[in-house]
């Protein structure tokens, strides 16, 4: 009986503590909304800030591009400033990206067709594979903090597969890194927030994000630069230059299929 007794206040016990951890864990706490609210503040001050170093002028075409329409319209806008205060535009763009990409805003594939049209196709790529990397970086280590709820509630089964795929290739991370980065097999939206839940180091997270989005962003800033000829954002990738980032993909996993029995 007094077996039984103890039995069964551990399990209501140990039930009690998972509700409280369920509970606890989402939604988020206080310091965990603290943390994401400071990091938007900060980006919301430095904004600001080298807003006010920009000459007095109508800016009505500073707005995050949707369409090519009001790409096209931010180009000819930034053109003008870009020789002139070269600094205070790189400063804003490259904040403005990584905020993206840390919030998982859409619409940075716009702002990597910018790139190429200000900068050009050598510069553009550095610039847009600096930002990307540093706001993949950045989603890593906000999701490390307050994501793991999210994401079990929003993406279970994929997470799930996700964590499997990454237990078979333990010990060959890197290349199955650059697969995902360079081929659209997951979106880069979920790998940069799945990554430290499934227990991907940052240092393979962060190679693989640096070497893997080179060859798209290839792609994408060169469009750039014949952005007037763009109808839609589908005419970026068409069957030949698909068909050449997966064969990039499958190389960076060669040596780990050739390693294999």
């Amino acid at each position: 009986m007094e077996k039984q007794i103890k039995t069964s206040s551990s399990s209501s016990s140990s039930m009690n503590g998972n509700v409280k951890n369920n509970s606890s864990t989402f939604p988020l706490a206080f310091w965990e909304i603290a943390v994401a609210s400071g990091v938007v503040l900060g980006f919301c001050i430095a904004l600001s800030t080298v807003y006010l170093t920009m000459p007095v002028s109508d800016y009505s075409f500073l707005k995050l591009p949707r369409t090519l329409n009001d790409l096209r319209i931010l180009r000819d806008g930034l053109e003008m400033y870009t020789n002139d205060y070269t600094a205070q535009v790189l400063i804003v763009y490259c904040m403005v990206y990584i905020v993206m990409q840390t919030f998982m805003i859409p619409g940075t594939i716009f702002l990597s067709l910018l790139a190429g049209s200000l900068f050009g196709v050598l510069r553009g790529v550095a610039l847009v594979v600096f930002n990307a990397t540093a706001g993949a970086s950045s989603c890593y280590f906000l999701s490390k903090l307050i994501g793991r709820p999210l994401l079990f509630s929003l993406w279970p089964e994929k997470l799930s597969f996700f964590q499997e795929q990454v237990a078979k290739r333990h010990d060959s991370l890197l290349n199955y890194v650059l697969f995902l980065r360079v081929t659209p097999t997951l979106p880069n939206t979920f790998i940069n927030l799945a990554s430290p839940i499934v227990g991907i180091p940052f240092h393979i997270f962060f190679l693989g994000t640096l070497i893997g989005l080179i060859p798209g962003a290839f792609v994408t800033v060169r469009a750039g630069i014949a952005l007037g000829e763009l109808r839609s954002t589908g005419d970026l990738y068409d069957m030949h230059s698909i068909a050449t980032l997966f064969l990039i993909g499958i190389v960076s996993v060669t040596p780990t299929l050739m390693n294999k029995p």
